[in-house]
């Protein structure tokens, strides 16, 4: 393994589509959350309030400005993910190129920890719930998500022991995995908070923001896959399983 070539690909790729990422979200999520935050800002007046509006704008602008930046972070930490985890599982993954290969881990990984995790707990503007439950809240997604991921990792393994052709293995793996998730999804607890904005504005946050992160996993998946390709770390051609 050619180790400095396998970190440039996966942090050119992660920063590439972090970046993209950051972008889409500047043009397609930020406004949802100007209109959330305006929302917002009339209920707490009309409840006699004062709002500081000038200081809120200030910090909009600085988390704005910081949206790039955030999306490569996530971008490079993601990338890193991707690559450890096609270091290990390009044997059993299916496809005959690493292009193909890569993009059927990563429609696993956006399945797995961020698709299924979202439908339980869908993503809402941060001026949606109350302020004292938001690290319940985030502790409840992140459970979910590790123990959608943990589950994951392991039928990976087992997917190595059980006899039979991919496509059997695959069906044996995916009944596995959706009995199990499915008990955890049923099991824990819902979102504690009640949704009072427009359901409308909430629909279009979730939308936006479940937009832009399926494409930065498509993007990511392209450029890493490209470039594993291109300059082909392991040295070596793939075979079809």
């Amino acid at each position: 393994m050619k180790t400095f070539t396998f970190i440039i690909i996966s942090i050119i790729s992660g920063a590439i589509s972090g970046t993209i990422l950051g972008i889409m979200n500047l043009g397609i999520v930020e406004p949802v959350l100007d209109k959330a935050i305006g929302i917002e800002i009339q209920n707490q007046e009309s409840q006699g309030n004062t709002i500081n509006e000038q200081e809120i704008q200030s910090y909009r602008i600085w988390q704005k400005s910081g949206q790039i930046v955030a999306g490569i972070v996530l971008g490079v930490s993601f990338g890193a993910l991707l690559g450890i985890s096609f270091i290990f599982g390009k044997k059993i993954l299916p496809g005959s190129t690493n292009q193909k290969k890569v993009m059927a881990l990563v429609g696993i990984i956006w399945l797995v920890i961020f698709l299924i995790p979202m439908l339980k707990y869908p993503a809402n503007p941060p001026t949606v719930g109350d302020p004292e439950t938001i690290y319940q809240r985030q502790n409840l997604y992140v459970t979910f998500t590790m123990i959608s991921g943990f589950i994951a990792l392991g039928l990976a393994f087992m997917y190595q022991r059980i006899d039979g052709r991919p496509l059997r293995k695959f069906v044996i793996i995916s009944v596995i995995y959706s009995g199990i998730i499915g008990g955890v999804f049923i099991t824990m607890p819902n979102n504690p908070d009640q949704i009072f904005s427009p359901i409308e504005l909430v629909e279009e946050f979730r939308l936006a923001s479940g937009f832009t992160m399926s494409i930065f996993w498509l993007v990511l998946g392209i450029t890493f896959g490209s470039m594993w390709e291109k300059l082909k770390p392991q040295g070596a051609q793939i075979t079809t399983i």
